[in-house]
């Protein structure tokens, strides 16, 4: 494919930034000589560069009459500029040379401008105040229009177009021939002597009416914005005509526009094309993508049909190889290489080497042992490996590619299904048993254990409590000890503490040498041991006549009793 483009008729193609793509992504097998210039060779250099459908010129660079771009000193220099080319000319200035009163008539208010027909001419007013309605004279066959800003975005009047446009904003101008070119960042003021300069639209660049979507993955990739113009035509109907179109690229997105036979990749930013020779053939992400893929019915070396279902996952590095081979989505690419590849990998393997594992990927590998390993390693090695190659033809790296799953379809897959489904139950049923057996003995030995852990807590109570007797004995054996002790202490104490009054008591009586006295103390003392006898003890004297008479009847009392005891006997 050659990348030189002719400038045929030049128009405005593509505008935003001109800069080289640094995307990894985008770097070509031939790389982009930058020196290069085209005019200066008939033989055209290999590869696609970069913007070379936006080198062609702008219709508003060209020299028109009339036709005065607003600069910094604003509208109405622009205004004037336009005024003084008309009188130059021989034509009717622009400006009115009414003067503004502050009294009475029309107002026009700072940061407007005034509007008159003067028999279908435009007259300007630009100096704010009031302008009267007379004399009369001053009125004759003009006519009040009102008033617009200076500030307005579009202003039409009578052949007088003045467009000023934000940093966010383009306008789409249409000039009197019917070319169409784009103001942005900017403004201009012209006056159209033959045809008009009509706005078309006023475009948002950012917030582009259209979102375009990937019909695969639902990944957007950008957005678009058609700006179209009515025509009449021969039969007198007016119709609609796309004269330019908008794009907007998200990062890490990209376009293809299209030019004839050959093609351009446009980076991520704010696009607009005007040139009906080139059309726009794709929007792609640069990004990751992942899809699960059924495939068409693949037939077994035993004549088995059965149906994939894949995943795959990849990332587009060279839009432009895709587009050479005429796809419009990475998803059309590899899903017509990929079902060529399994079908002539599952047309070399039986159906008994692919029945037996549900999904097959990179987390089951298999040691080459068990009998369907044969399609794993077909998957893992033929198949990944003439995949990628083939991907790279079309730009894309295949990163990822697994079955996850499988139908087999027919009357003989039926049976073999039943005879597998059988063959599965029994293996079910034994690995069931197996596991209860193995419950049963992890719960006999869950019980000993539990036993063990009983009895091993029923001896360390035991030992505690023995322990917690022996202790007690031996703090009561203690106690009583020390108890014993104190007692006898006490007592000893208790008796030196006796003996010492006693001492006191008989040294302090020797040191009484009074006979009186002597016998006064020996009476209290009497006293005090009678004291001590209590109140109910009687006296009985033991000498005298009493004691006599006492004797006497004791005596007596002996006889009698003795002698009542011999006649009893």
């Amino acid at each position: 494919m050659t990348s030189r483009i002719e400038d045929e008729d030049g128009d405005t193609v593509v505008g935003g930034p001109s800069y080289p793509v640094k995307h990894r992504g985008l770097k070509k097998s031939d790389p982009i000589d930058e020196s290069f210039d085209s005019s200066n060779s008939t033989h055209p250099r290999k590869g696609v560069s970069l913007h070379d459908f936006s080198k062609t010129a702008d219709y508003a660079l060209e020299e028109r009459p009339f036709f005065v771009p607003v600069g910094k000193d604003g509208i109405i220099a622009a205004l004037e500029k336009i005024d003084r080319q008309l009188q130059n000319s021989g034509r009717t200035g622009l400006l009115s040379n009414k003067v503004p009163v502050s009294w009475t008539g029309r107002e026009v208010a700072p940061g407007f401008l005034g509007l008159i027909k003067h028999g279908g001419l435009p007259k300007i007013l630009t100096k704010p105040g009031r302008y009267p309605g007379f004399p009369l004279r001053n009125w004759w066959a003009r006519e009040w229009c009102g008033t617009k800003g200076l500030s307005d975005t579009a202003i039409q009047f009578q052949g007088l177009t003045v467009v000023q446009v934000s940093q966010n904003q383009a306008a789409v101008i249409s000039d009197p021939q019917n070319r169409i070119f784009v103001v942005k960042n900017s403004g201009f003021a012209a006056y159209a002597i033959d045809g008009t300069y009509d706005v078309l639209a006023i475009v948002d660049q950012t917030h582009l009416s259209n979102t375009v979507k990937d019909p695969v993955t639902g990944a957007t990739l950008g957005s678009i914005a058609e700006i179209k113009m009515r025509s009449r035509i021969a039969s007198g109907k007016e119709q609609e005509y796309v004269v330019a179109l908008f794009l907007n690229i998200p990062a890490n997105n990209c376009a293809i526009l299209q030019r004839g036979d050959d093609l351009e990749l446009l980076p991520a930013g704010q696009h607009y094309i005007t040139n009906p020779n080139v059309t726009l053939r794709g929007l792609f992400t640069l990004g990751e993508n992942q899809l699960e893929m059924p495939t068409k019915d693949i037939f077994t070396r035993d004549q088995v049909p059965v149906g994939l279902r894949i995943y795959l996952k990849w990332q587009l590095m060279e839009p432009l190889k895709l587009t050479t081979h005429g796809y419009n989505t990475p998803y059309d690419a590899l899903r017509d290489k990929t079902q060529s590849i399994l079908t002539q990998i599952v047309a070399h393997l039986d159906y008994s080497s692919m029945v037996k594992q549900r999904s097959l990927g990179p987390d089951n590998l298999e040691d080459g042992t068990d009998p369907s390993s044969a399609f794993l390693d077909a998957l893992r090695t033929r198949a990944m490996d003439e995949m990628h190659e083939a991907a790279l033809e079309y730009g894309i790296v295949l990163k990822d590619l697994a079955v996850i799953d499988r139908q087999f379809k027919g009357e003989i897959a039926s049976t073999m299904d039943k005879l597998t489904t059988r063959a599965l139950q029994a293996q079910v049923e034994a690995a069931n048993v197996d596991r209860e057996n193995s419950n049963k003995v992890k719960q006999e030995e869950g019980a000993l254990a539990v036993a063990r852990i009983k009895a091993q807590s029923r001896n360390t109570q035991a030992d505690s409590e023995a322990y917690g007797v022996i202790a007690a004995a031996k703090a009561q054996a203690e106690r009583t000890k020390i108890e014993a002790l104190a007692e006898a202490e006490a007592i000893r104490l208790t008796a030196e503490a006796d003996a010492q009054a006693i001492s006191v008591r008989a040294a302090a009586d020797a040191k009484v040498t009074d006979q009186f006295a002597r016998g006064m103390e020996m009476r209290r003392v009497e006293v005090t041991r009678v004291q001590a006898f209590g109140d109910k003890t009687i006296f009985v004297p033991i000498d005298g006549t009493g004691v006599q008479m006492g004797n006497a009847m004791a005596v007596g009392m002996a006889a009698g009793i003795g002698n009542g005891l011999q006649g009893g006997a």
